[in-house]
């Protein structure tokens, strides 16, 4: 099913979305990576703040190539989600909403993922010059001497992905495979 929401994503916007679901996403949404994460985590170890909140963000596992001219960001294509998953939990917890990557998640985060009501994205891996075409503007706003992995403000439209893990614990990986094994 198709589904258009906003960003950032409510909880009971995030309720309505179901494993499988292609959504088009249209706000503000937050890139950030490894190393962007990994400081995150040191903040919060050392009872400091964050650099952006948390509370109903997504947050979309990328780093981009530069920008071509008159284009606000070069190829924006998804990172391996589950670099992230040490730190995933504690972010959800903090109000993180959404999480946009590729490849499968661990137990812990789909816990977490069900327990504060959230939900897990996939954009399609190599197709980031096509990505880059839903971003309308992009600018950084934390860490900016991690270069690419920087955490950057995005502005997208219509930017598309889909739901893998709902708030449910669903996860399309899984459900596809089982759909799979029994034709």
């Amino acid at each position: 099913m198709d589904q258009y929401i906003n960003a950032p994503l409510s909880r009971e916007d995030a309720a309505k979305l179901k494993s499988g679901d292609y959504v088009y996403i249209t706000g503000t949404i937050y890139t950030a990576r490894d190393a962007a994460h990994k400081r995150m985590y040191e903040a919060l170890q050392n009872n400091q703040s964050l650099p952006i909140n948390m509370e109903n963000n997504i947050i979309y596992y990328m780093g981009p190539s530069p920008a071509r001219e008159g284009r606000p960001i070069g190829s924006a294509g998804p990172t391996t989600a589950s670099r992230m998953d040490k730190y995933a939990p504690e972010l959800l917890d903090l109000g993180l909403r959404g999480m946009i990557g590729k490849g499968k998640r661990t137990e812990a985060v789909r816990d977490a993922i069900v327990r504060n009501g959230a939900v897990y994205f996939a954009a399609v891996g190599g197709a980031g010059a096509l990505l880059s075409k839903s971003i309308l503007s992009s600018e950084v706003v934390a860490y900016d001497d991690l270069g690419t992995e920087a955490i950057r403000k995005l502005e997208v439209k219509d930017f598309p992905v889909i739901v893998v893990i709902d708030k449910d614990g669903n996860n399309l990986y899984e459900t596809a495979v089982k759909a799979y094994e029994q034709e």
